[in-house]
This record gives structure tokens, C-alpha cells and sequence, in this order.
């Protein structure tokens, strides 16, 4: 039997430059803009903060930033954003950014969310060729004031699907400033971090560039997750994957698909790094079933893995 390359994913200068980074919003194309609409506000417990005149939606919590930004078209993925809280966060980006010769505009008030979340922001192009916010600091009412049992707590991370980690990897390490916390000792799944949490981008190798792969939730602990397979199927939402346990982060999960086909993860007890107190080498976990699911080993039935079954 052939075992898979093993293929070592590097930092560069830039790697740790930013430590208070998080995910902040998520544009989605999605067939059906009513079908997704109504099942975020059913499942999910959002409100519809804005429409626009072209029929786009914005969803999110409370009165703060939106959390979805959902327009009408093939299921895709048009544009991901990070909130950057680092000193210096915005401008350090886009000095490495320009450096690198990766293109940089301003976002407009408009995709700012300006009008009840003042800030600034860039946006750039990712490898692939899709659309990259980064903004300040924004208000976010609500969001983790919910009642638990039927709205997570916050938006937590993406996974982004490609045909060249190595590349994506490269790009948010060396010029934008995450770090790697883990990846498959093949070089097929990365996770990268941009503040204490284990993970606020990961990317898979999944044999296509430009997509998403999934995209997670928080919950607050494990005792929300029998409230919440329960809700699912109570709203008729059948559960995809799990409950669980992943090596990489150690975080416990449960999947479901929205109406579009998106896979939906919900998390919880994600694992912390403290980088200002202690040093880390990225680890190497062995591609086989049971690092993406430590209890048992069980696979969804899209995620693949280079040994085991």
C-alpha cells in the first residue's frame, strides 16, 4: 500500500502578526433567497436586518453587524470577512498585502454595514479569486446574549474548500498574519488561527478551488447540544454528521445542511492558545478517520480522508 506524501506546511515572517482576529461575516449565492432566509430565522434564531433594492438579505442578531449576506444565484460562495481588533491590524495588512501585489480597495459604507456598525475596512482577493473583508472593530448586540437552546452564540469560523492548501495556507500565513495551529500530516487540512481560538480558518483539500466547505456556530457547552439535535429534529433538520469530538481543536461538533446544500457546523469547547505566554510548533495529525472524529472515527459523507477507510 502507497502511503500519502507527507507534505509540511510552513510560517513565514509574518505568521502571529495578528492575535485578535476573528471571522465576521459571510456572503452566500443560494437558489432559493426566501427558502434560506426563512430556515436562518426558524433553526438559527436570525432577524432579516436589511433588504435591498437587488433582493439581497442580511441576517444576523440583534441590531448589530450582520452575520449572512445572502443574494440569489448558484450555490457559492461570493465573499468572507474578518473582524481585525489588532493595533495597527488594518493598516499592517494592507501594507503586506501591497507588498505582496495582491489588490486593495476600500470597502464602501455600504459593505461596512455602516450605518449600525461605523468602522473601516479593505478587501481584497484570496488565491482563488474570491472576495476578502477585513474591517474594525463593530458592535454586535445580542450576540452573546442569546437564549442557547435556539441561537448559537456567535459566527466562529470557515473552512474554505481548494485544490492547493499550500497556497491558501502561504497567503494567510505569510501575508495576512494567521498562524497554523494544525494540519494532516498529508497536507490536505490545515487550521489556522488569528486569536486564542484553535481555529477561525481552516482549509481542505477538497479537489475544486473558490468554495466553501463549511462554515460553524458557536454553542456555549456539551449540554446544548441535546437541546439542539433535539430542535433539529424538531424542525425537521436532519443531523449530517455526529455529535462529535475533532482532534484538531478538539472542539465538539454536529453538522446539518441548509436549503441550499451549505454544510452547517455547530461547535463548542474549542481549544485556546496562548501565544503571548508560551511557544508552539504547529502539530501533525495522521490523515485517517479517527483525528477528524476522535469518537469513532465516523465520517460524514463528504469528508475523505487519504489512510484508513
Amino acid at each position: 500500500m502507497n502511503r500519502p506524501q507527507r507534505i509540511v506546511l510552513r510560517e513565514g515572517d509574518a505568521a502571529g502578526t495578528l492575535a485578535r482576529t476573528s471571522v465576521s461575516h459571510i456572503g452566500l449565492s443560494v437558489p432559493d433567497i426566501e427558502a434560506a432566509a426563512r430556515f436562518y430565522r426558524r433553526v438559527l434564531g436570525m432577524t432579516v436586518h436589511r433588504e435591498s433594492p437587488d433582493g439581497r438579505l442580511r441576517l444576523g442578531w440583534g441590531r448589530g453587524h450582520h452575520v449572512l449576506d445572502l443574494v440569489e444565484g448558484a450555490r457559492g460562495l461570493r465573499h468572507y470577512g474578518f473582524e481585525v481588533r489588532d493595533p495597527d491590524g488594518i493598516d499592517g495588512i494592507s501594507r503586506r498585502l501591497t507588498a505582496a501585489g495582491h489588490p486593495v480597495r476600500e470597502l464602501d459604507a455600504d459593505e461596512l454595514d455602516a450605518a449600525v456598525a461605523p468602522a473601516r475596512g479593505l478587501a481584497t482577493i484570496d488565491p482563488h479569486g474570491t472576495e476578502v473583508h477585513f474591517h474594525t472593530t463593530v458592535e454586535r448586540d445580542g450576540e452573546t446574549a442569546a437564549d442557547t437552546g435556539r441561537r448559537p452564540i456567535k459566527y466562529q469560523h470557515i473552512t474554505l474548500g481548494t485544490d492547493d492548501v499550500e497556497k491558501i495556507v502561504d497567503f494567510y500565513v505569510r501575508v495576512i498574519g494567521f498562524r497554523i495551529s494544525d494540519q494532516l500530516d498529508d497536507g490536505r487540512f490545515a487550521w489556522l488561527r488569528s486569536d486564542r481560538d484553535h481555529h477561525t480558518l481552516a482549509v481542505v483539500d477538497v479537489g475544486r478551488g473558490g468554495d466553501i466547505d463549511h462554515y460553524s456556530y458557536d454553542l456555549a457547552e456539551w449540554e446544548d447540544f441535546k437541546s439542539w439535535c433535539d430542535r433539529l429534529t424538531d424542525e425537521n433538520v436532519d443531523v449530517t454528521w455526529g455529535p462529535g469530538r475533532h482532534g484538531p481543536g478538539n472542539n465538539l461538533f454536529v453538522f446539518f445542511d441548509d436549503p441550499a446544500g451549505n454544510h452547517v457546523e455547530l461547535s463548542a469547547e474549542m481549544e485556546k492558545f496562548h501565544d503571548d505566554r508560551v511557544t508552539y510548533v504547529p502539530r501533525r495529525w495522521k490523515p485517517v478517520p479517527g483525528t477528524v472524529n476522535l469518537w469513532g472515527g465516523q465520517l460524514a459523507s463528504w469528508r475523505r480522508t487519504s489512510e484508513g477507510k
